[in-house]
């Protein structure tokens, strides 16, 4: 069991910059990878950004690459997601999400369907 909990959202202007935290618990071997996921309302949910907690390799969404970064503290059990530049059109909930195991299909990293755990979100609005 994982338990993953977002904090940092807030209301923002644009090209201002947010840092979002998820503190993980529980067992461990199920935060090998780690991600950020988003949803805006009436949108499909997306992939922002994925870790590999192990080796730290990371995968990004095209739109944010440059100017969000995903990072993990394994001492403090807590992944972050550094949001610079930010534009109206980053505004949604962002999700912090868990797995063991990534498939290895295209896109698999930031696949929604390869995560097993999530936390219930945090609300990002740039405006």
């Amino acid at each position: 069991h994982v338990q993953l909990v977002e904090s940092g959202g807030g209301l923002v202007q644009p090209g201002e910059s947010l840092r979002l935290s998820c503190v993980a618990s529980g067992n461990r071997g199920w935060t090998n990878f780690m991600a950020w996921f988003r949803q805006a309302p009436g949108k499909e949910r997306e992939g922002v950004a994925a870790i590999d907690t192990g080796d730290g390799s990371t995968y990004y969404l095209n739109s944010v690459e440059g100017r969000f970064t995903i990072s993990h503290d394994n001492a403090k059990n807590t992944l972050y997601l550094q949001m610079n530049s930010l534009k109206p059109e980053d505004t949604a909930i962002y999700y912090c999400a868990a797995a063991k195991g990534i498939p290895d299909l295209p896109g698999g990293y930031l696949s929604a369907r390869s995560y097993n755990y999530w936390g219930r979100g945090t609300q990002v609005t740039v405006s």
